[in-house]
């Protein structure tokens, strides 16, 4: 956490991937643990495969929902250029939780943008503490690419201010409610998300 009390989520990734849904289960689990949240989301063509982010702040309290450049807590990449582009949010000594999946947004198929040869290499070089694993071939073995959400939720689970049990049970608990058939997968990419985090 950060020394005013606050902590600060950056997640980033492309339409489709999860990112507003991983923010809104942190938020929730958050909220629900007692502490004043503040969520705030960028979503550009996230319907068709754009790059979307989703600010989470929550502390003692919270006055504003966008994280200042250099004051993030933890980075979650769901797509690695995507996480190489906001690492300036990190503050000194952050964490950046990156899936090495690579998606290109339709800024470089249009021709717009180039994709980085090495993000994650270069965010190393750059000095920040990145933890890099492939979510999706985590989530491809387990029998389903959705549950890459999952999987990255598990990998940050042991940096926020409450116990990683307490964030596993707000998502088993949204499965509970809805398709109850996939609790237990959900339970094992939680933690698979948790040893790739450790092994990374």
């Amino acid at each position: 956490m950060s020394e005013n009390k606050i902590t600060n989520i950056l997640v980033s990734g492309i339409g489709g991937q999860g990112v507003m849904t991983a923010a809104e289960i942190i938020s929730q689990t958050a909220l629900a643990q007692g502490y004043d949240v503040k969520k705030t989301e960028v979503a550009g063509m996230a319907q068709r495969g754009g790059v979307v982010t989703s600010h989470v702040r929550f502390g003692e309290r919270v006055f504003s929902p966008a994280i200042p450049n250099g004051e993030a807590d933890i980075l979650v990449g769901f797509e690695p250029a995507e996480a190489l582009r906001w690492c300036a949010h990190l503050r000194p000594n952050g964490v950046a939780m990156v899936n090495r999946v690579r998606q290109e947004p339709p800024v470089v198929s249009f021709g717009l943008y180039d994709y980085p040869e090495d993000p994650i290499g270069d965010m190393r070089r750059a000095g920040i503490n990145v933890h890099a694993f492939d979510a999706g071939e985590i989530a491809r073995k387990l029998g389903n690419f959705r549950l890459v959400n999952t999987v990255m939720l598990g990998a940050i689970s042991g940096y926020l201010p409450f116990p990683a049990e307490v964030l596993k049970e707000a998502i088993l608990e949204r499965f509970r409610a809805r398709k109850p058939k996939l609790v237990e997968i959900n339970e094992q990419a939680f933690e698979a998300g948790r040893a790739a985090e450790a092994a990374a």
